[in-house]
């Protein structure tokens, strides 16, 4: 059907049609490119293949994601480093840069991104428009696909809800970071939440926070905690796991007006060996389906709030999430690179 539809487009079908134009795989957007989804789909099928790297299986869904594209269009999937940060999916392709190893896309962090947005090639996928501003570039470098909120994790049978992330410096409340702050970014999420104050982010605030559970005996591991730290996303998971093997429920929560927000967001190699396969993969992950694969893993789609607007949000997947009161605070480049100065100054020093 696809390919009789692509011939279709390709030559004059009736009087009156116009000749579409070639097909362009570097193209930075579908209908500059390809003019229509179809002809996107059959220069990728040509290609045949698509490579990715640093995406876990079990990572936000990307197991069915992966599949549920390889079936749909046909393309074989093959993953590199499936366990490689941000930083060594760029190292990764500065090794296999010219071979037909090289991964075609990226899923990165936006300070990993911004830092190395010369690598990347312009596109701008259909549903561009619903994606904030301030999660895409606007040349269309790289672009927000899903994230979370940074949320405390809770055993009920030992503390109820916290209120707030200072209530966790009450005797008796063990807590948990998901690592060191200054290597681990989940961890270096949770210091920035507690460190919120009228949606501005304070490092001292956060540290004195912890130095004083670290004081009280009440810092610990996250196997043994009471309370952890953690994305949304994964502390959400967790809870499932916990009720499905039949343990002690693990709740969730947000404290009220200390929201932040962070997200992955997607690139396109500007060397990438199947350059239609990776825009198309693009297309996928920022289309409805793909979004709502993300949201089925209690990630947040970055087109989230158009699709909901548009009734195409799965509402059964969304009402899953934790609730969030109070504006989503992203942290600028220069925000996290002050914290995380005065984190290297000081973490060691006053947490250990």
């Amino acid at each position: 059907m696809l390919v009789s539809v692509a011939a279709a487009c390709s030559t004059p079908s009736s009087k009156g049609d116009k000749e579409l134009p070639p097909v362009n795989p570097m193209a930075t957007s579908m209908k500059n490119g390809f003019s229509t989804m179809d002809r996107l789909v059959e220069a990728a099928k040509r290609e045949g293949t698509l490579t990715v790297v640093g995406l876990p299986r079990a990572w936000v869904n990307y197991a069915e994601i992966i599949d549920r594209f390889s079936d749909k269009y046909g393309i074989k999937v093959i993953g590199i480093s499936p366990e490689a940060n941000s930083q060594q999916e760029i190292d990764a392709a500065t090794r296999l840069r010219g071979t037909k190893d090289a991964p075609d896309v990226f899923d990165l962090s936006l300070d990993v991104a911004v830092a190395n947005a010369k690598r990347f090639a312009p596109y701008k996928v259909a549903g561009w428009g619903d994606v904030p501003d301030r999660l895409k570039d606007a040349k269309g470098l790289w672009y927000g696909a899903y994230g979370g909120y940074m949320s405390i994790g809770y055993d009920p049978r030992k503390l109820s809800a916290p209120a707030s992330y200072a209530a966790l410096a009450k005797p008796g409340v063990s807590v948990a970071l998901p690592g060191d702050p200054l290597r681990i970014a989940s961890a270096f999420g949770g210091v920035m939440a507690a460190s919120l104050d009228g949606g501005k982010v304070d490092a001292a605030r956060g540290v004195d926070l912890f130095a004083r559970i670290k004081r009280a005996g009440m810092l610990s591991q996250p196997d043994r905690a009471a309370s952890v730290l953690d994305w949304d996303f994964l502390n959400t998971a967790r809870a499932e796991a916990s009720a499905r093997d039949g343990k002690p429920a693990w709740q969730v929560t947000i404290p009220r007006d200390a929201v932040l927000a962070s997200y992955y967001v997607q690139a396109i190699n500007k060397d990438a060996p199947h350059p239609a396969a990776a825009r198309l993969w693009e297309e996928f992950l920022l289309s409805d389906e793909g979004q709502n694969l993300y949201l089925k893993a209690y990630a947040r789609p970055a087109r989230m709030e158009a699709m909901e607007m548009r009734g195409t949000l799965d509402k059964t997947a969304a009402a899953k999430l934790p609730a969030a009161t109070g504006t989503p605070v992203v942290l600028t480049i220069p925000e996290q690179d002050e914290a995380k100065s005065y984190l290297k100054t000081h973490w060691s020093q006053a947490v250990g």
